[in-house]
């Protein structure tokens, strides 16, 4: 990949938002990374896209599901049912195994699912993997 990509990673543990920003920079993956610390921040910054010329529209979103003030399942819900929003590829990024949040999830409409913690050269393979699909297939090429 030759560009920039604007990703929002929701994330309220400050070492795993370091562990991912490695994991986008061991990936070699040219990233603005956008962090919220809960779900209400995170809608805030979704809700300022069009409107601010300083918030960029993210080519992706890593949202963790164990979220204080409002839970990742809402900020999913919220970004799926948002006309402006819903082409946004969402992944969970979350410590959960629960079938059910996985189910519930995937009933929300995110497109991909990894279960926290795992070691780096893993998370490293995955993100490679992210770019290789998201950013090089899905992601239509600059006009």
């Amino acid at each position: 990949m030759n560009r920039s990509v604007d990703i929002l990673l929701v994330e309220d543990n400050p070492g795993d938002v370091v562990l991912t920003m490695e994991a986008f920079r061991l990936a070699g993956i040219q990233s603005r990374m956008h962090t919220a610390e809960d779900g209400e921040k995170a809608i805030a910054f979704l809700d300022r896209i069009g409107t601010d010329r300083d918030t960029p529209c993210p080519d992706l979103v890593l949202l963790d599901l164990n979220l204080p003030r409002v839970n990742g399942k809402d900020v999913l819900a919220h970004i799926k049912q948002h006309p402006a929003l819903r082409r946004i590829p969402v992944i969970v990024l979350t410590s959960s195994d629960r079938p059910e949040d996985i189910a519930e999830s995937y009933d929300r409409h995110a497109n991909s699912y990894i279960i926290k913690p795992m070691e780096m050269r893993r998370f490293v393979y995955i993100v490679t993997k992210i770019d290789e699909f998201w950013f090089s297939a899905a992601t239509p090429p600059p006009q």
